[in-house]
């Protein structure tokens, strides 16, 4: 018997109170482990987490575990393993059986199992091969299990498929003696995993128990247990422990970081299927070392609160959590309140094809350089029911994903609707998200199959999409084209299952033997996951009920009044589908789909004409875009533009100065701009003749507010909001109020808000501080007339030494000077000391030098901009493009402008925001 590397020395392990370092005997071998029930104060534990580290770390990673778990009031105990950490080394092999039970050993000894179990709960907690020997451990413990705890880990290692190239490397003959033992290469590559970078005195307390070739045997040993095929000793154990999680039925909490080199997202999708109630949440940007990476020791303490597991709490957390917790008014009760939406029943959002199956009326008109495609409500009808039925016989089942990767169209509408009949549940990620953060988006939906063009399937397939894959008709062509047979070699290649012509084909065939659908879906069956923008950080996936969809269909129609007789353009895809919802004609125009300040007056003049459009919804960016390109209308395009009488700014802020220049191009339309999100949308409405009366009002001081901002109108039928108010920090503390005048984190709640973010936990808990209702993570304030006004976001607002400053105001004001293009006002400095700074975008038609580098603007400009500003303003600057969002084109990146312009009042090399 050896200890690793003499006595250990907590004091020098940054983050552990050396009280909490413990030695005990258990199967005649000596371990090490962390504990931190001298840190409760003597107060009886809610519970113990029990923590089981991986290769090559040790107890040490669990240390924001134990101080959290203390402040929670849970006892922790996080173990060496033998042969690991501070344990003994004993020079034996320890198979994963061997370390099952050895584990078990010492947890009797601990009187967390066996005889001297003191009947308090115990919660699993594991990382990397440890989450395996965890789950070994609450297999084996049913009776002390209460909930079970997995970080980045696998349990199956399925046949045929290869093992992490990482790990295939580190047990390669020439690499294996020499990377794991010999030389502490394997600790240096998994330590170098962290994203961020690990502080230099952290990577040397991981490096401490090992830092001889002796110490680090039982590194190599851990290397080589790992059950690569069915001939390994450890296999058999392996599968009796992945068929045990099978019939784990408590609490279960999932928190990975998808940028694991080692363990793959088939495992976690392996998990997900042997462990289908538990909770998930994926920490993007963070890696292997997820637990280094991100807020695992919270995420963990919440959940378990949150789902009750253990000995309760003092009820004072609860308490605070729901005071002020805002009740839903009676409809029609609030200033501004419009009448209650009157929906006799729940009708499925496909509906509307059922209802027009017999008409030979245009349903969806898509217009391109390729040429024009166009179905009737027949023809969409039939094909939506033959793709349904095609899919259904390829073995798309109910409550399987479906991403679809087709841009707007026919053929987009035909696979979303056959989806949703289907009862498979459609994924949503579109090409604005850009490739990474689409790749990042599909990987967390982790479909079970993908619909999307040939490039999207190559592309799925280079960079690891899951799912099997169908191939649609390119877009653009008519719905008659007959693509060329994709050639077996390219299928083979690329991993495509099949395609829609195939699938329709088939379905055709179905059909007309007589084949049926599965029933139709439940009403609060999920029915989609929609991606939001990505503007305040990673899409996150938003999931819909099918109830929910059709919810956001009923209050589109009745806001709007759309209608089977009311033809619409779409430039703002999520309206194309909805619209096609209603029983509206809709037409997509010649646009670049992933940049919608592509869209010009001549497209939306076409696309205008090809249906004579009610209706126009687009994106301020195309507005914009629209208004600059008017000069090149022909007669009949203006005539066609003439006819709209309603048009929609969507997806992003506009100013009502914005909004009446896109009036311009369509004379004769009423504007109107309404405010949601991926989450609820719409949320309130307004009209350019409201805004101007509200801005009258605020001007006259009829209305106040403590940042100004952009007013958004009144909520929609069934919608209600709530604010609450900031701190002097900045921070959305107080209790949720409809007091007019009060600035504050916008809240809200309709029949039509998402049910939940998709494998995303911690988020979805964080937004739901009151059930049922969400936190937009918007900051804005209600005036006396019920409307609300918008005035940035809650990470964007700034604190000055005179207190809290909001941005968009602000930014209004600057847009309206001549050579403004784009503006954002952001914070420079620490919190509490803030100064505000303009970053502007100039029009190179009114600035000479609005294409140069970036420079503090001219001594005119930043004069009239300080002219405008009710704040002291520190800098001004010009730059040649002020960065947005990818999706719209139109949601200034303000926490990337602050840091950049940060660097460069510093005299820093700042390049370009």
């Amino acid at each position: 018997m050896t200890a690793p590397a003499g006595r250990p020395a907590p004091e020098a392990w940054p983050g552990v109170y050396p009280a909490w370092s413990r030695q005990a005997m258990a199967g005649g071998y000596r371990w090490h482990y962390l504990d931190n029930l001298d840190s409760l104060g003597g107060a009886e534990p809610r519970g113990t987490l029990l923590c089981v580290h991986g290769n090559p770390t040790w107890s040490y990673l669990w240390r924001s575990v134990l101080a959290a778990g203390a402040a929670a009031g849970w006892r922790v105990v996080a173990v060496d393993q033998l042969e690991m950490g501070y344990s003994e080394r004993t020079g034996l092999t320890h198979r994963l059986a061997d370390r099952v039970r050895e584990l078990g050993e010492l947890t009797d000894v601990l009187g967390l199992s066996g005889p001297a179990w003191d009947g308090r709960p115990v919660v699993t907690v594991g990382h990397d091969w440890g989450g395996v020997v965890s789950l070994g451990w609450a297999v084996d413990h049913p009776r002390e299990l209460a909930a079970v705890a997995l970080t980045n880990t696998a349990v199956h290692q399925a046949a045929r498929t290869k093992v992490p190239y990482l790990l295939r490397l580190a047990r390669s003959r020439r690499v294996h003696g020499p990377g794991t033992q010999a030389t502490p290469a394997f600790l240096e590559v998994t330590l170098a995993l962290a994203h961020p970078a690990l502080a230099p005195e952290v990577k040397a307390a991981y490096r401490a128990p090992y830092r001889s070739a002796a110490a680090r045997a039982g590194i190599a040993a851990f290397v080589e247990d790992i059950p690569v095929d069915a001939t390994h000793p450890s296999h058999a154990e392996l599968e009796r422990i992945a068929a045990g999680v099978r019939g784990l039925d408590v609490p279960t909490l999932i928190m990975w970081g998808p940028r694991d080199p080692v363990f793959y997202e088939r495992y976690l999708r392996d998990l997900l299927e042997r462990l289908p109630h538990a909770d998930v949440h994926r920490f993007e940007g963070a890696g292997h070392l997820v637990v280094e990476d991100a807020d695992v020791a919270g995420t963990l303490v919440r959940w378990l609160d949150r789902r009750g597991v253990g000995r309760p709490a003092a009820p004072a957390e609860r308490a605070e959590r729901m005071a002020g917790a805002p009740d839903v008014p009676a409809a029609g009760t609030e200033p501004g309140a419009r009448p209650a939406l009157a929906v006799a029943e729940y009708r499925p959002l496909y509906a509307a094809l059922e209802e027009q199956a017999d008409s030979p009326a245009a349903a969806v008109v898509a217009l391109s350089a390729a040429g024009r495609s166009e179905l009737s409500w027949s023809e969409l009808a039939a094909r939506v029911r033959h793709l349904a039925l095609g899919l259904a016989d390829a073995g798309v089942r109910p409550g399987q994903r479906v991403s679809l990767l087709v841009p707007p169209g026919v053929d987009l509408t035909t696979a979303l609707f056959a989806c949703l009949r289907l009862g498979a549940v459609v994924v949503l990620a579109d090409a604005g998200l850009g490739l990474k953060g689409l790749t990042r988006a599909v990987r967390g939906a982790a479909p079970d199959h993908i619909i999307g063009i040939e490039k999207a399937l190559v592309a799925g397939r280079l960079l690891g999409w899951p799912g099997r894959k169908f191939v649609a008709v390119p877009s653009g062509h008519d719905v008659g084209y007959t693509p060329p047979r994709t050639a077996h070699t390219r299928r083979r290649t690329f991993r495509i299952f099949g395609s829609v012509r195939e699938l329709l084909a088939r379905g055709a065939v179905l059909d007309g033997a007589g084949g049926h659908l599965p029933p139709e879906p439940d009403p609060d069956a999920d029915a989609a996951i929609l991606f939001t923008s990505g503007s305040t950080g990673p899409a996150k996936g938003v999931v819909y009920t099918h109830r929910r969809l059709a919810g956001m269909r009923d209050v589109v129609a009745a806001t709007y009044g759309l209608s089977p007789e009311r033809s619409f353009v779409a430039g703002f895809a999520p309206f194309a589908l909805l619209g096609t919802a209603t029983g509206a004609t809709s037409a997509t125009p010649d646009m670049d789909v992933a940049s919608p300040g592509t869209l010009t007056a001549a497209a939306l003049g076409d696309a205008a004409a090809a249906i004579d459009a009610y209706a126009v919804f687009a994106s301020p960016s195309a507005l914009a875009n629209v208004v600059r390109t008017a000069d090149g209308l022909s007669p009949a395009q203006r005539e066609a533009l003439g006819g709209v009488r309603l048009f929609l700014s969507a997806g992003a802020p506009i100013s009502s100065a914005r909004l009446a220049q896109a009036r311009t191009v369509m004379p004769n339309a009423e504007p109107h701009t309404p405010y949601g999100m991926t989450e609820v949308l719409p949320l309130t409405d307004v009209s350019l003749e409201q805004v101007e009366a509200a801005e009258s009002d605020a001007r006259a001081g009829a209305v106040t507010g403590a940042g100004g901002g952009s007013c958004v109108g009144t909520p929609v039928a069934g919608a209600h909001i709530r604010v609450v108010p900031l701190d002097d920090m900045g921070e959305a503390t107080g209790r949720p109020t409809d007091e007019p005048g009060i600035t504050g984190e916008v809240l809200v709640t309709a029949p039509h808000l998402k049910d939940r973010y998709d494998r995303l936990w911690a988020t979805q808990d964080a937004s739901a501080t009151w059930p049922g209702w969400h936190r937009t993570g918007d900051v804005g304030h209600l005036d006396a007339a019920g409307r609300l006004w918008i005035e940035g976001r809650l990470s964007h607002v700034i604190v000055t030494p005179d207190g809290v400053v909001t941005p968009v105001q602000l930014e209004n004001d600057v847009l309206n000077l001549p050579a403004v293009r784009r503006a954002a006002v952001v914070g420079v400095g620490p919190v509490g000391a803030q100064q505000v700074v303009v970053v502007v975008e100039t029009d190179p038609d009114v600035d000479p030098g609005a294409r140069h580098r970036p420079a503090l603007a001219p001594e005119g400009l930043a004069r009239a901009v300080r002219a405008v500003a009710a704040v002291p303003v520190a800098a001004v600057l010009r730059v040649p493009e002020v960065p947005t969002d990818v999706r719209h084109n139109s949601k200034v990146e303000r926490a990337r402008i602050a840091a950049w312009a940060a660097r460069f009042l510093a005299g820093l090399r700042a390049g370009r925001p």
